[in-house]
């Protein structure tokens, strides 16, 4: 049953994460965010927010470093929409996983291509 909760508590902060970044951070720093996915633990004292930034390697090393200079602003309004007893302590990770597919399809698009020629 607690898993559940913990569930839910991860998918609130996602949505909350992303109106936050979208709409409240103003860092010229912070390129194209999206908040792929929230792992909290169960005893909701921490939650590792999954990113993917769209740019250079040197334009997402920016945007991670306003991130955590932002972190208390974040966790603040966090604490503001989410009711909980103890706002969770924020870990940004990025999240490779879309441009790993990415990759991945543009792969077999080639391999489609170079079959189509035989």
């Amino acid at each position: 049953m607690a898993r559940v909760r913990v569930g839910r508590v991860g998918e609130q902060i996602k949505k909350e994460m992303s109106q936050i970044l979208q709409s409240e951070l103003k860092d010229p720093r912070i390129g194209f965010i999206t908040v792929t996915g929230v792992d909290v633990t169960n005893d909701l004292s921490q939650a590792k927010v999954y990113l993917s930034i769209m740019g250079t390697d040197q334009q997402k090393e920016e945007s991670l470093k306003a991130l955590a200079k932002a972190t208390g602003f974040i966790r603040s309004e966090l604490g503001k929409r989410i009711r909980l007893r103890k706002t969770p302590e924020l870990l940004f990770a990025l999240d490779t996983s879309i441009e790993y597919g990415s990759r991945i399809e543009e792969l077999l698009h080639k391999l489609g291509e170079g079959n189509a020629n035989v």
